[in-house]
């Protein structure tokens, strides 16, 4: 992701991988909703970056994991990146928080200067 554009080819391949992956529209919506907040952190706050989208298996259940990386400067304080209404920007300051509700699992691996990766997976049913 390096321009404004690529928040949308985001935005259609990860509602073409829901798809492929058997959600149903609410789960299409939230997995949708959760990966363009990730990719506009990234593109926003990191300088752009990359995202990855790979449909998993767990015994019988399907899901969709989706990795959003960049190279910008880090988070900081990740517990206050979590709290609803903080921003470094002009947001609201829901869009780690929020992402984190809308997904089954969620991890952020950052360091001050090194970058920051989300890696979320939303299941097709539940265990």
């Amino acid at each position: 992701m390096r321009a404004e554009e690529d928040l949308l080819a985001v935005r259609h391949a990860v509602r073409e991988a829901t798809l492929r992956a058997g959600f149903g529209l609410v789960d299409q919506t939230r997995i949708v909703t959760a990966a363009s907040e990730l990719a506009r952190n990234a593109y926003v706050h990191g300088g752009g970056g990359t995202v990855t989208l790979e449909i998993v298996g767990q015994g019988e259940r399907r899901g969709l994991r989706l990795s959003v990386s960049d190279q910008g400067p880090g988070i900081a304080d990740l517990d206050q990146a979590f709290t609803d209404g903080y921003t470094t920007g002009a947001g609201l300051g829901h869009g780690l928080g929020g992402a984190r509700r809308l997904m089954d699992e969620f991890t952020v691996q950052t360091a001050p200067g090194r970058g920051t990766t989300v890696t979320a997976v939303r299941w097709n049913g539940r265990p």
